[in-house]
């Protein structure tokens, strides 16, 4: 059986990072998803709101470099999770458990945009690179100020 997701969409407020009785970190947010389609009858794109929880250095992760605003790639599985109301009655909530969250825009792009928050520069978990020798690196004439970073 297969069950995962990836969902692309603006954060509709901040991550809240809370932790577990035990130390466990763990954010919530909301991404507003577009639909690929219009609605007939409006003529309007309609946009779906998803609850995202993402549990220990992913929470930690998109608590530190996301806000509101910001573009987010989220990859994980949709759980349903049962609760009851004040009233009794049976409920069922839908929601994202987050594997993997990545960034859907440019640095230049969340900030122009004039949403809130400063982003930040991505995490890099690889191990840095050895050295090369010396003979291997040359000096560029060329000018690079065309370049876009």
């Amino acid at each position: 059986m297969l069950n995962h997701i990836v969902l692309m969409g603006r954060l509709t407020r901040d991550p809240e990072l809370r932790r577990t009785g035990s130390g466990v970190a763990v954010a919530t947010f909301t991404i507003a998803v577009d639909r690929d389609f219009a609605n007939s009858a409006t003529g309007e794109r309609e946009t779906d709101f998803i609850d995202i929880v993402a549990w220990r250095s992913t929470a930690e992760f998109v608590s530190k470099y996301f806000a509101k605003g910001r573009m987010a790639v989220v990859s994980g599985r949709l759980q349903i999770r049962p609760w009851t109301d004040k009233e009794g009655n049976k409920r069922r909530s839908a929601e994202v458990i987050a594997d993997n969250v990545y960034f859907g825009d440019s640095k230049r792009e969340g900030t122009d945009a004039g949403f809130g928050g400063t982003p930040a520069a991505p995490a890099t978990y690889a191990a840095p690179a050895a050295p090369a020798p010396a003979s291997e690196f040359a000096m560029i004439e060329e000018d690079d100020s065309q370049l876009p970073f």
